[in-house]
């Protein structure tokens, strides 16, 4: 298929892009700033951009991955998300359906499934969060309109038959967390892959796997594979260490030995099951790769890059 891909210049597109080129697909690579793997620079809120791109290029199929996220909050006032998040998708939506396509994928984000309550950790068991979950009181303007863009989705299947597969990505950004400063970037990557992360290589592979797979429309929750059982959400709650430890025996002196710390309480826990149950897709690189680096000394399983600069910050700075 020939393949539109938004966000084409961004953390998720530079490991997109050479996987569907491998798994036989041509990529029309679209983003606000130039890329190894764009071929156009525009804004999908621009209806314009957007058209000339279906018709110079024949695109077949779309993967929505581009968007506004929760850092550009402090760089971009409400409309642009508005403008960029939800106008950015219907554009897209209607110029596939205009092109007769029956398959389009978008990149969510499991941020909208969390609301100011488990935000602030409030309770006393840990939340359990998979495609059931709700009611949904997104926090913020990125998980407002990413929630607005999902149900623009859902209403284009169906009205127009149009296979839709709606990705709900857990963490895979590679920069330091902009609101935890306790604990150090690998530290919270490592851990954060036990229950609210996936590597970006991951995050890739089900991209790839919902373009083929699709049918109807359907949400998935995407994220590492959790090793932990709801019947765990009170003790992850109280002593998440113990609980890792009960799993992990070996992780506290794999942690001690890096000078890195378990979590003593975990608030929230992706499942990803559907994912796998439906589209065959499985995370590869889980919280057992981790330690497994761990004890051989090995290169972490995971990027980490304190410094990167997503497009839409080189954008704001010019």
């Amino acid at each position: 298929m020939r393949v539109l891909l938004t966000g084409s210049s961004g953390w998720l597109g530079r490991f997109l892009a050479p996987r569907l080129r491998r798994a036989g697909h041509s990529v029309v690579g679209l983003d606000v700033v130039p890329g190894e793997a764009t071929d156009i620079v525009g804004s999908v809120a621009e209806r314009s951009v957007v058209d000339r791109a279906f018709a110079a290029h024949g695109i077949e199929a779309v993967i929505h991955a581009g968007a506004l996220h929760k850092p550009d909050i402090a760089r971009f006032a409400p409309q642009a998300f508005v403008d960029v998040n939800v106008t950015g998708t219907l554009n897209l939506l209607q110029a596939a359906v205009a092109a007769g396509h029956d398959r389009f994928v978008f990149t969510s984000t499991t941020s909208l499934m969390i609301s100011q309550a488990i935000r602030d950790d409030e309770g006393a068991h840990a939340v359990w969060l998979d495609e059931n979950a709700g009611p949904l009181e997104p926090r913020n303007i990125y998980g407002i309109t990413k929630l607005a863009a999902e149900g623009l989705c859902r209403l284009f299947s169906k009205d127009h038959g149009l296979n839709c597969a709606v990705l709900r990505a857990s963490r895979f950004f590679p920069e330091d967390d902009d609101t935890i400063r306790d604990t150090h970037g690998e530290n919270l990557k490592a851990t954060e892959l036990l229950y609210r992360r996936l590597t970006v290589e991951d995050a890739a592979d089900a991209h790839v796997v919902a373009l083929e797979r699709i049918s109807g429309f359907e949400v998935f929750v995407i994220s590492a594979p959790t090793p932990f059982a709801r019947g765990d959400v009170a003790a992850l709650k109280s002593d998440a260490a113990a609980v890792i430890a009960r799993h992990f025996p070996d992780a506290p002196a794999l942690f001690a030995r890096r000078g890195w710390r378990l979590p003593e309480s975990i608030g929230r826990i992706y499942d990803p099951a559907k994912a796998e149950r439906l589209l065959g897709f499985r995370a590869t690189t889980d919280f057992a790769a981790v330690l497994d680096a761990l004890r051989r000394d090995a290169p972490l399983p995971f990027a980490h890059d304190p410094d990167y600069v997503s497009p839409s910050t080189r954008l704001a700075h010019g």
